[in-house]
C-alpha cells in the first residue's frame, strides 16, 4: 500500500447498503425468498450481543483465526415474518474477502447451528460471495461419521455471475453496489481505471430515476467503497459537480457534498486516519466532532444544544465517521439526534436484543 493507493473499503459499505436497502437486496440476491416474506409486517435487524457464543464474534477457536470472522465478512441477522404468518430468523452473511476459503462452508453450518440453538427457530443461511475466483461456490457443509451425518445447504449467490448488461439494466440499489465493489476489485493498483469508472457508475445513479434521497446514500456508498487518491478525489468532486450544472441536477454536490469537502479541508480525513492508527487523540477527535457539526449547520442553518451535548463526549473515532457519513444524508435534526443516542447506547451495551 502506497500514499497514493488508499484503502480499498467493502464491508463498511456492504453492511450500511443491506440496511438502508435490505428489502431491494432480497429482491435482487434472493427473489424466491423476497416473495414469501411478509413485508407489510416489517422486519427486525438483530446485532449479535457479547453474550453470544465467541465464534460468532471471531474470536480464536476451533481453527479459527482471531479475528477472521468479523474483519472479512459482513453478517447480518434479520426478524421476518412470512406470508403464511410464521416467524422466521434470517442470518445473512456477506463475504468480501478476495480469496476462496476452505473452512467458510463450516462457518456457515455454525452460525446455523448456534442461531437455532440460541433462538429455536427455523434460520435460512444466506451467503453472497464477492470474491475473484469464479471456481469456488460453495452451497453446502456435510460431516459424516459412522452411521451419524449432518449436512447444510445453504443459498448462494455469486457476484462475478452478474453480467454488466443485468447491473445497467436494472434499477435495483444493488445492481450499483455490485457494479462498485466489482469495478473496485479490477482498478486495483490502477487508480486512473478506478476514476474512470467510478466516474461512470456516479453518473449512471441520475439515469436510473432514482430519487434524489437514493442518489445520495449511493453516491455516498460507492465514494466509500472506490476511495481515490486525494489529489484524485478532488478532481473526481470536481467533474461531478460540472456534469451537475450541466444536467442541471445539483444533487450530491450541494450543501452536502460541500461540507463534506469542507471537512476534508479542515484536517477531518487526515485526522480519522492518524487516530484510527496512532490511537485516539483528542485533537483528531475534537475536528471530527466540529466537522460533524458544521455539515449540521450548513444543511439545517442551526444544531440544538442537546444534539451537540449529545456528540461533545463521544471518544470513539469509528462511531464519529459513521455519524459524519450519516450527516450528510439525513432527513432532518430530531432523527439524527436519536440516532446518536441509539448508537451510543449500542456501543455501550454491545446489542439491541429485546427482553
Amino acid at each position: 500500500m502506497t500514499e497514493n493507493e488508499p484503502q480499498a473499503e467493502y464491508d463498511s459499505p456492504w453492511k450500511d447498503a443491506i440496511t438502508l436497502y435490505f428489502q431491494p437486496f432480497m429482491a435482487f440476491f434472493f427473489a424466491n425468498i423476497h416473495d414469501a416474506v411478509a413485508w407489510d409486517r416489517g422486519y427486525e435487524f438483530l446485532d449479535i450481543p457479547p453474550s453470544f457464543p465467541p465464534l460468532l464474534r471471531g474470536e480464536k477457536k476451533g481453527g479459527f483465526r482471531e479475528g477472521e470472522i468479523g474483519r472479512k465478512t459482513t453478517d447480518k441477522l434479520v426478524k421476518v415474518w412470512l406470508q403464511n404468518g410464521q416467524e422466521t430468523w434470517i442470518l445473512i452473511h456477506i463475504e468480501v474477502q478476495s480469496q476462496a476459503e476452505s473452512e467458510f462452508a463450516e462457518r456457515m453450518y455454525i452460525y446455523n447451528c448456534r442461531i437455532y440453538d440460541r433462538y429455536r427457530r427455523p434460520v435460512a443461511s444466506l451467503a453472497v460471495l464477492a470474491d475473484e475466483r469464479r471456481s469456488w461456490q460453495p452451497t453446502e457443509y456435510r460431516n459424516k461419521i459412522f452411521n451419524t451425518e449432518v449436512i447444510l445447504k445453504f443459498a448462494t449467490v455469486k457476484l462475478l455471475d452478474y453480467s454488466a448488461k443485468t447491473l445497467a439494466e436494472s434499477n435495483n440499489p444493488f445492481a450499483v453496489i455490485v457494479a462498485a465493489h466489482r469495478e473496485t476489485q479490477k482498478t486495483h493498483k490502477n487508480p486512473n481505471n478506478r476514476y474512470r469508472e467510478k466516474l461512470r457508475i456516479a453518473k449512471t445513479l441520475y439515469q436510473r430515476g432514482y430519487q434524489r434521497q437514493d442518489i445520495l446514500e449511493l453516491f455516498r456508498l460507492i465514494d466509500w467503497m472506490m476511495t481515490l487518491p486525494a489529489s484524485m478525489a478532488k478532481e473526481f468532486t470536481a467533474e461531478i459537480q460540472r456534469y451537475e450544472e450541466e444536467n442541471q441536477m445539483p444533487y450530491i454536490t450541494s450543501v452536502e457534498r460541500l461540507a463534506i469537502e469542507e471537512g476534508r479541508q479542515q484536517g477531518l480525513e487526515q485526522g480519522l486516519e492518524q487516530g484510527l492508527e496512532r490511537g485516539r487523540q483528542e485533537g483528531i477527535l475534537q475536528k471530527s466532532r466540529e466537522a460533524i457539526l458544521d455539515i449540521l449547520k450548513v444543511r439545517f442553518e442551526s444544531v440544538p444544544e442537546e444534539l451537540v451535548n449529545a456528540i461533545a463526549p463521544i471518544q470513539d473515532d469509528t462511531l464519529l465517521s459513521d455519524l459524519l457519513r450519516r450527516a450528510i444524508t439525513i432527513g432532518d435534526l430530531e432523527t439524527f439526534l436519536e440516532m446518536v443516542k441509539a448508537l451510543k447506547s449500542d456501543r455501550m451495551t454491545g446489542e439491541r436484543f429485546p427482553p
